[in-house]
């Protein structure tokens, strides 16, 4: 074996020399492994570091515009409304209404800022949170609610902004779509081109009457007509209850139809032009802007996040590409 400090003797025989080799490869393998646990403890404590910071990035505090310092402070809050309005959605009414309730609940929030940039979605969605707007407002009086859109805030969007004191948007946003649509495909001429024949057993006369490879009835899209128009009186009635006088009613004004910021003030469906940081400086008279959005649990938002490049890339490798939008 080796002395301590001492570089060892070449050995004179073949088999000291082959002793020596081993004795060398064993020493040299020992010194690796040590290396090699080094290296996984260092990485252990950045990945630790690393998981830390992110939790401490996406926490409440942190996501809330300038953490505990400025929700200390007087402001204005933000709850943002993005994408379809639908359950298990970011615009979900759960997400909106919880955003909702910490910002009213919060004793240093002086106005709360409804920012929309969504082009409608589910009217049930839609009405629990114009509902629940009208509740915390008779709640907390003193604390005013101002929509503010941005690119667009249509059909069931505006049904939410007009629940608010005041609506402000650009002069390009789009605004309005005041109506309800169902949409769908009839296959039953594809069908019987290619001679397929549907079986189709329901119990109830109408149980399948949306059913794409059954032929439409007439007192079935008619029945259809009624639902939808039922929930489109129950949208304008929101709608007027929401703006009162401010409107200006024409003709085409609960046809679906859509208006840019200029047009939507002229017809009474917003009240004047500002963005988020405008309306709480000029409006609310509150440089201090804390978001109140809920955010996504960091590693639900990082698994996603790479399950989506996970499949991005499986799908570039096949020869796969998609484009999914939501309108």
């Amino acid at each position: 074996m080796f002395g301590l400090g001492k570089k060892p003797a070449l050995p004179a025989s073949e088999q000291d020399r082959s002793w020596y080799m081993l004795e060398k490869i064993i020493a040299e393998s020992q010194t690796e492994q040590r290396r090699a646990r080094r290296w996984g403890v260092f990485f252990k404590l950045l990945t630790f570091v690393y998981l830390f910071g992110a939790i401490a990035l996406f926490s409440p505090a942190a996501q809330k515009g300038g953490g505990l310092s400025s929700m200390a402070k007087d402001h204005a809050a933000i709850v943002r409304v993005r994408g379809v309005i639908a359950e298990e959605q970011e615009a979900s009414a759960n997400v909106i209404v919880t955003g909702l309730r910490n910002a009213f609940e919060s004793k240093h929030t002086k106005a709360v800022l409804l920012v929309i940039n969504s082009p409608g979605g589910s009217p049930v969605q839609s009405n629990y949170v114009y509902d629940e707007i009208k509740r915390l407002r008779a709640k907390y009086p003193q604390i005013p609610l101002y929509a503010v859109i941005g690119d667009i805030g249509a059909s069931g969007a505006y049904y939410i902004a007009s629940a608010a004191d005041r609506i402000y948007a650009s002069e390009s946003s789009l605004v309005g779509s005041i109506g309800v649509t169902a949409a769908g495909f009839g296959f039953v001429g594809t069908l019987d081109k290619l001679g397929i024949e549907r079986r189709n057993y329901t119990s109830g006369a109408h149980k399948s009457f949306l059913d794409p490879f059954s032929p439409e009835k007439p007192e079935e899209r008619e029945f259809w007509q009624q639902v939808l128009t039922k929930t489109h009186e129950q949208f304008i009635k929101r709608v007027r209850d929401g703006r009162g006088d401010r409107l200006k009613e024409t003709p085409d004004m609960f046809s679906g139809l859509i208006w840019n910021g200029e047009q939507a003030l002229a017809l009474g469906l917003i009240d004047g032009m500002g963005s988020p940081g405008q309306v709480a400086r000029d409006v609310v008279g509150m440089e201090e802007i804390v978001d109140y959005t809920p955010q996504k649990n960091p590693f639900d938002a990082l698994a996603q996040k790479i399950g989506t490049s996970i499949g991005y890339g499986l799908a570039e490798r096949m020869g796969i590409t998609a484009s999914w939008q939501l309108q």
